[in-house]
């Protein structure tokens, strides 16, 4: 499908179950690969990132078994098995990166690499983080971007390892999940981050899927961590990956522009992930919203004429729900700015530019800054944009609410949603009325 013509919808109400997250979902089957024991997943995301990561998991030696939303793992003790391997892994952030961690210290001969939008996305600062405990790791074209080549290397450990925190949080989960893998004999092992830490939430997200594993990592503010001596990764038997939060916000969205009672099952206030912070950014907008443990139901908004209340906000935290409220601003009562998002330059295609870009389609004033983006919001939406997502899972969902303005809107290569949430227009559909 080349494009997909939505709305104009009036009305969303129902309720949806969400698949499995992405980032909780690549970081147990890593986990549950490096562990000893055998680790039954429930509710694991199906989709291009995880089938990547599946794939590359097999390509190592590691033994998996899925069946729908259930996959069992037999871990290998720390080791994979193949010692060569060319390892294909799309454009999938939360693979890539904890993979070339991994395999730096395996000992033995791999190539690393994805799409071309996955050989612009820096690399560098995680490369420079593991050659501080001798990785042998090389670039094949541009410096500080895949392709790499990885080779064995003596890995030792001697002083604590400093790695940059305001580019990417993954590199520092790269190296969290990767050290239990390394002997370090002057005990316990030191992460020093420099510079300020973004996305602290996905952090804390890699440190408690950590301990369920046995693994329990030390934190000293956001700058210190330390991994202690001695531990390996244990398989804890059963784990379930929660709903996405990440793609709660379009649904959640969803319900308040659209009226509801809209019911999110799958998160909830017990969430370990920090995109469920959109629900607050949503009541700061003036939505109605209701939380329990692990769900959220969202009705309207309280103000008579419908209208959002434009927010100022920093979203350093939440990067990804934040593209939601870029596109909600087109329904508030005056200019929302969202600062801090200067991680959306490299992500899965310059978040900034392309949000701008496909914001002024609609016919929103937009004023784009190297780390921020204002959004004035038109009077009347234009109707029938053709909103390109370049080959970018969240442009698509994001866009789709511009159909609950009562316009219709075109989303081309809707089937870039893949990445994380293949049948999202089907269910986005099945919630909408005209």
């Amino acid at each position: 499908m080349d494009f997909l013509d939505l709305g104009p919808f009036s009305r969303v109400s129902g309720t949806i179950r969400l698949p499995g997250s992405k980032s909780i979902s690549n970081r147990v089957l890593l986990l549950a690969a490096l562990a000893e024991g055998e680790t039954t997943i429930t509710n694991l995301l199906d989709s291009d990132d995880t089938r990547v990561m599946i794939a590359a998991l097999e390509t190592l030696g590691v033994k998996l078994k899925r069946d729908g939303d259930v996959c069992v793992v037999t871990g290998t003790r720390g080791a994979f098995t193949a010692r060569t391997a060319d390892l294909f892994l799309g454009n999938a952030g939360t693979a890539i990166r904890p993979l070339t961690a991994a395999l730096a210290v395996n000992g033995g001969n791999y190539r690393v690499h994805g799409v071309p939008r996955m050989h612009e996305r820096p690399i560098g600062d995680l490369v420079d983080g593991l050659r501080q405990i001798g990785a042998n790791i090389e670039y094949e074209q541009n410096e500080g971007y895949p392709p790499l080549r990885i080779r064995p290397a003596q890995i030792t450990v001697e002083a604590p390892i400093r790695v940059r925190g305001d580019v990417s949080s993954q590199f520092l989960t790269a190296l969290l999940m990767t050290l239990p893998l390394v002997r370090n004999g002057n005990g316990a092992t030191v992460l020093e981050v420099d510079g300020e830490l973004i996305s602290k939430p996905y952090i804390d997200i890699t440190m408690k899927l950590m301990a369920r594993f046995g693994v329990e990592v030390e934190r000293d503010g956001w700058h210190r961590f330390t991994v202690p001596a001695g531990v390996r990764y244990q398989s804890p038997g059963r784990i379930m990956v929660e709903g996405d939060a990440s793609s709660a916000s379009y649904f959640l969205a969803a319900g308040v522009l659209g009226g509801g009672p809209l019911r999110v099952e799958g998160v909830g206030r017990a969430s370990i992930q920090g995109d469920i912070g959109f629900a607050d950014a949503l009541i700061r907008m003036g939505g109605n919203v209701l939380m329990g443990d692990d769900w959220i139901e969202v009705r309207g908004v309280g103000r008579d004429d419908g209208k959002l209340e434009p927010i100022d906000m920093d979203f350093n935290l939440i990067p990804d729900a934040a593209m939601t409220i870029a596109v909600a601003a087109l329904f508030a009562d005056g200019a929302t700015t969202l600062r801090n998002i200067a991680s959306w330059r490299v992500k899965e295609t310059d978040r900034l530019a392309a949000m701008a870009t496909e914001l002024r389609k609609v016919g929103a004033k937009v004023t784009e800054g190297e780390d921020h983006l204002v959004v004035v919001p038109p009077a009347k939406l234009t109707p029938n944009a053709a909103i390109d997502t370049y080959d970018d899972h969240r442009m698509a969902m994001c866009f789709s609410l511009v159909s609950l303005g009562r316009v219709p809107v075109r989303i081309n290569d809707p089937k870039c949603v893949a990445k994380t949430f293949p049948d999202y227009f089907e269910r986005f559909i099945a919630l909408a009325q005209p």
